[in-house]
């Protein structure tokens, strides 16, 4: 089982996938304005894997 599975057809809209990372580094830029940079850092990383994963290398015809 993937931690983020690209494949799945729940991702196949463009609006899901950027909202999803959009959620993800929004809320790592909440973190840090608080000043928890762990908690920062941590949606920062699943923001940027989310980003990598569902916009820059995502394929319409991915499997998994």
């Amino acid at each position: 089982m993937k931690f983020l599975d690209p494949g799945n057809p729940f991702y196949r809209p463009l609006w899901r996938r950027v909202v999803i990372v959009a959620v993800c580094l929004g809320w790592a830029a909440v973190e840090f304005s608080r000043g928890a940079n762990a908690w920062g850092a941590l949606f920062l990383a699943a923001g940027l894997f989310a980003a990598w994963s569902l916009l820059i290398a995502w394929r319409p015809d991915d499997k998994g």
